[in-house]
């Protein structure tokens, strides 16, 4: 079992940056591949990027690549996820997950098992 809190949401203006962070609970953290999805009013939640375990291999969807990086620090269960040049677009619900795997990235909102309880960003133009 794997507890998920995010943090670090807030209001921004269009061109500014933001830090989420997601603390994990437990002593396994190393081994669950883990995503940050987000999801705006009335849209299907979707997946922003993903990490494996040990931060080997990274993903990013296509709308995010050169503006947000992920990462993670497993000596302090933590997952972050730097965004820079914010897009009104962007505006959503942020959730950190946790696959059961951890030897490869995972794209698809199924393959994830443990979930956080979102973190609003608002981008304003």
């Amino acid at each position: 079992q794997v507890q998920l809190v995010e943090s670090g949401g807030g209001l921004v203006q269009a061109g500014g940056s933001l830090r989420l962070s997601c603390a994990a609970s437990g002593r396994t953290f190393s081994r669950h591949a883990m995503g940050w999805f987000r999801q705006a009013p009335g849209k299907e939640r979707e997946l922003v990027a993903a990490i494996t375990g040990f931060g080997l291999t990274t993903y990013y969807a296509d709308f995010v690549k050169g503006r947000f990086t992920i990462s993670r620090d497993n000596a302090k269960n933590t997952l972050s996820l730097q965004m820079n040049s914010l897009k009104p677009e962007d505006t959503a619900v942020y959730y950190c997950a946790a696959s059961p795997t951890w030897t490869r990235v995972e794209v698809s909102t199924h393959a994830y098992a443990y979930w956080g309880q979102g973190t609003q960003v608002t981008v304003s133009s």
